[in-house]
């Protein structure tokens, strides 16, 4: 009796385990996300730098400033399985009155991830790919002002 009780805590325990080892698997395949990421073309410089809060959530900061404009493009990001959702979150400085917009996981493989929100105006649609360990290609995408539009970013990682 000992022994069958012993081997059921034995399997609860490891099937525990397993389950736990998996919460935030969705969250985990971007960890090649984390760390400092930058391209300086002749419009300006973009940085984009994120890091993991907890184990649930990466933390996201993105500036861009326009030489020509002597503009500041600044956004926070929160990254953040809820159950079984990836949920992309920026929130833009001076846009929707300064609140988060969600882009879900709509698509992923082991190297492109992407995010959408039909409803949001634009972009609509955010995608990162993964080139190699050292850079990656975030794109925006979607219509704006009745017409498809679409930006890439590529990156280096610092």
């Amino acid at each position: 009796m000992k022994k069958s009780i012993l081997i059921i805590a034995i399997v609860v325990f490891g099937s525990c385990q397993n389950k736990s080892d998996k919460q935030f698997e969705k969250l985990e395949k971007m960890n090649w996300l984390i760390g400092q990421w930058e391209n300086t073309t002749p419009e300006g410089y973009l940085t984009e730098t994120w890091s993991k809060a907890n184990d649930s959530t990466f933390s996201g900061q993105a500036y861009f400033i326009i030489k020509e404009k002597d503009t500041v493009h600044n956004e926070t990001i929160i990254l953040t399985q809820v159950n079984e959702e990836l949920i992309y979150r920026p929130t833009v400085k001076g846009q929707n009155n300064d609140e988060p917009v969600d882009f879900k996981l709509t698509s992923d493989t082991e190297n492109r991830f992407s995010f959408e929100n039909p409803k949001h105006d634009y972009p609509q649609k955010i995608v990162y790919k993964k080139v190699n360990d050292k850079s990656l290609i975030a794109t925006i995408s979607g219509v704006q002002q009745g017409k498809s539009s679409s930006e890439s970013y590529p990156m280096n990682k610092k």
